[in-house]
């Protein structure tokens, strides 16, 4: 097919129904086109040619012209595409190094496999184009509810069609229950914006917790006004959803408000998501009063909060605790992603029954270590001793504060515990330096004989390898697997050691080595401070 003038006009028209067809610039249509007809031209003159064509926007003449760049006379690799500067004196007078000498040459006569070359480079430059148009339309719309027609299905994935594009919606995040066939209208959540190297790049959702939310958004207008705020959402897609809110208005309650008239604001978001049980619960800026909301149906009778840890211990009824518990787990397990926090249930009866060894452990070490009898070891226990460092170290009027405490007694007391835990120190020194610990980790200022002992038999027996260590690998940590806080234990975890404290006595260690430069750790905590400040 040679471009003659028949079809130069052609060529525009063509350009013109691709880009109407697929909703794109013209002008890229057209580039594509330029670019498949050099392709075709460098097969018929020779690979080795610089060949580039020029599609008249107004004509649709089509030039075809090879280029030739001019280059020093040593820096001739291609004779074919470069040329030296007394060659190209031939073609113009006063030529410089990076002219470009240009000779228009026949148009080619395209045979059926350039042709059908031709056609592949034109489709794919109309993908690419129609591709990044599409990407361009919906980056901003990331986060967004959308409607669209089912288009197919593939391998349980639908292929949503969203009008200027195509968007998948996977398997797993459709609602277990729902079945879609072609050309059912859909509603579905803006999950991710990407590119991708082929098929669709719009990611859509329906399980994702930010879908209700948005709903929410649309039926409660208190909500889109901003005078309503939802803090926090956990869902167990097509059974059960529990949504924080907050009001910024007195006036309003926010439950009432999410609810509506006879349930009518709630009810079209549990009927969008096939029958989903949606519990709308108040948020409390105190984790206590918000779990307590959270386990709604359930009562609770006391919260104990780790934060440290990000645990949280909660005692119900006996009679409650399957409703706390809820159907396989789902009560609790909703109300640990509302609030973020690990929930351990136990009842009033398994509370007691462990504060009760609690305290006959407590009060067996302080009649082992201090040699008292069993009454003043619970004196002790029950005025809040809990361990040997705290009655050795307190100040003596604490003491003096039990009843039938008096000033001999006490001194007495503080006297054993001393002895006893100078002992200790003696004995972990020892077994420290029997397992090999050297001096520079043993005269380390922050770390305790039992500590010292701890890290040698973790094989930590020199600063070095002290230095070396990660903060959560002393102090213990939590991390995330699969949706699943898993507890990494820490070597010096037992002696209450925290992560800031780990941080430290690391930092610390690695500056007396030489490892960190001390005015380089000053300038990273001024700045950390004046982060704090203006957050």
């Amino acid at each position: 097919m040679a471009i003659t003038s028949a079809n130069q006009l052609e060529l525009l028209q063509t350009a013109e129904a691709v880009a109407r067809e697929k909703m794109i610039d013209p002008d890229l249509v057209i580039q594509a086109m330029e670019e498949s007809l050099a392709r075709a031209a460098k097969s018929r003159y020779g690979s080795d040619l610089d060949i580039r064509v020029k599609i008249d926007r107004k004509t649709g003449r089509a030039t075809f012209a090879r280029i030739r760049t001019v280059v020093e006379d040593e820096a001739v690799e291609n004779h074919h595409a470069q040329m030296t500067v007394k060659q190209a004196k031939a073609y113009k007078p006063d030529p410089q190094i990076g002219d470009e000498i240009i000779d228009e040459v026949p148009p080619v006569d395209l045979g059926r496999i350039a042709a059908q070359s031709a056609k592949q480079v034109i489709l794919q430059k109309v993908r690419e184009a129609e591709r990044d148009r599409q990407y361009e339309e919906f980056k901003d719309r990331k986060g967004s509810i959308i409607n669209g027609v089912v288009k197919r299905e593939e391998y349980g994935n639908l292929i949503v069609d969203i009008g200027r594009g195509e968007a998948i919606l996977r398997r797993n995040e459709k609602i277990g229950r729902e079945s879609y066939r072609p050309n059912d209208r859909i509603r579905c959540y803006i999950k991710d914006v990407r590119r991708e190297a082929r098929g669709p790049q719009v990611f859509l959702s329906r399980t994702d917790p930010q879908f209700m939310a948005e709903l929410f958004k649309m039926e409660v207008p208190e909500i889109y006004d901003g005078i309503i705020e939802i803090k926090a959402v956990a869902r167990d897609p097509g059974s059960r959803a529990k949504i924080a809110v907050i009001s910024y208005d007195n006036s309003i309650d926010p439950v009432g408000a999410c609810v509506g008239m006879r349930g009518s604001r709630v009810q079209a978001v549990v009927n969008e998501l096939q029958g989903e049980k949606i519990d709308i619960i108040p948020w409390n800026q105190d984790q206590a009063t918000f779990l307590v909301n959270a386990l709604q149906p359930a009562e609770v009778s006391k919260v104990v909060i780790d934060e440290e840890a990000g645990k949280i211990e909660v005692v119900v009824p006996d009679e409650q605790l399957s409703l706390a518990i809820g159907r396989r787990g789902q009560n609790v397990r909703l109300a640990s992603q509302l609030t973020g926090l690990d929930i351990d249930i136990m009842t009033e009866a398994e509370e007691s029954q462990r504060r009760q060894a609690e305290f006959a452990e407590r009060t067996k070490l302080f009649m082992d270590t201090l040699d008292v009898d069993e009454m003043m070891a619970q004196l002790l226990v029950s005025e809040g001793f809990t361990n040997l460092e705290e009655v050795a170290y307190v100040d003596v009027d604490e003491l003096l504060s039990i009843d039938g405490f008096d000033e001999d007694t006490a001194a007495e007391l503080q006297a054993r515990a001393r002895d006893f835990l100078e002992e200790q120190n003696r004995k972990a020194l020892e077994n420290a330096r029997a397992m090999g610990v050297e001096d520079s980790l043993i005269d380390f200022e922050g770390l305790t004989p039992q500590m010292i002992e701890a890290l040698a038999h973790d094989g930590i027996k020199t600063l070095e390898d002290f230095a070396t260590c990660a903060d959560w690998e002393l102090a213990g940590g939590w991390t995330t697997e699969n949706g699943q806080r898993k507890k990494d234990e820490g070597v010096l975890e037992k002696f209450e050691m925290s992560l800031e404290e780990a941080q430290h006595l690391i930092m610390t260690a690695r500056v007396m080595l030489g490892w960190v430069d001390p005015t380089e750790l000053e300038t990273a905590d001024t700045a950390e401070t004046e982060e704090e400040a203006e957050a």
